[in-house]
């Protein structure tokens, strides 16, 4: 059944949250799945002692993610305004599938854009077994400590294709007032290919302006 969060920077989005996880260990069942990444990402910070269980829940998606992020974090805000807490209407069809998921108030572009990819991936596969899919965890390294990483990581997300979504980022420094770029992202093994990413786009024209090398630190199939 979906469910949907909204607001979860401010205390009466947090106090939904709490409530919802108030018998529940996860978002979607006893086990980490996508939906409490998706939802962490969203949860500014870790949840105060007044909220027991998001804190709980806090605490257990960040020991469990803490081995895929090597670097150091430094703390980031993030800000937003979604639509009130709904209930999924009653007669709505329950979906097994988890890509149908609703977490967040508002449907963007990309959430649009993924929804149709999702589908004309399904039409084309429906006489063959579904293809997997990977989680990778990235590295780009800008050239130098003059390099605007604000445009480094947009050059990297202009990169769009049928297949290929990118996820949470945040900079790692490396030294002499370096930072790279450490970022997320979720591919159909079929259709997209991470060496054709770093080699015909982010490290070819015009993304090479700002973006040195990429490296793949973390491969999991999902």
């Amino acid at each position: 059944m979906a469910v949907t969060f909204t607001d979860l920077h401010t205390e009466e989005g947090l106090k939904s949250l709490d409530q919802y996880l108030s018998s529940k260990t996860y978002i979607s069942g006893d086990a980490l799945t996508k939906d409490d990444i998706k939802v962490y990402a969203a949860v500014a910070a870790k949840p105060g002692d007044s909220y027991p269980n998001a804190c709980r829940w806090y605490e257990s998606v960040s020991s469990q993610l803490a081995s895929s992020f090597p670097g150091k974090a430094v703390g980031v805000g993030i800000g937003g305004k979604g639509a009130p807490v709904e209930e999924p209407k009653k007669d709505a069809p329950v979906e097994e599938d988890d890509d149908d998921l609703d977490l967040f108030g508002d449907e963007t572009e990309e959430d649009k854009k993924a929804a149709e990819e999702r589908e004309a991936a399904k039409k084309a596969s429906s006489k063959k077994k579904e293809s997997g899919k990977s989680s990778i965890l990235m590295d780009v390294k800008p050239w130098d400590d003059e390099t605007d990483m604000k445009k480094l990581e947009e050059a990297v997300r202009s990169v769009e294709m049928p297949g290929l979504l990118w996820g949470a980022s945040k900079l790692v420094p490396v030294g002499y007032g370096i930072k790279k770029l450490q970022i997320m992202l979720t591919i159909v093994d079929d259709l997209v290919s991470p060496d054709n990413i770093i080699e015909d786009y982010l490290t070819a024209e015009p993304a090479n302006e700002y973006i040195q090398s990429c490296d793949i630190v973390a491969f999991n199939k999902i």
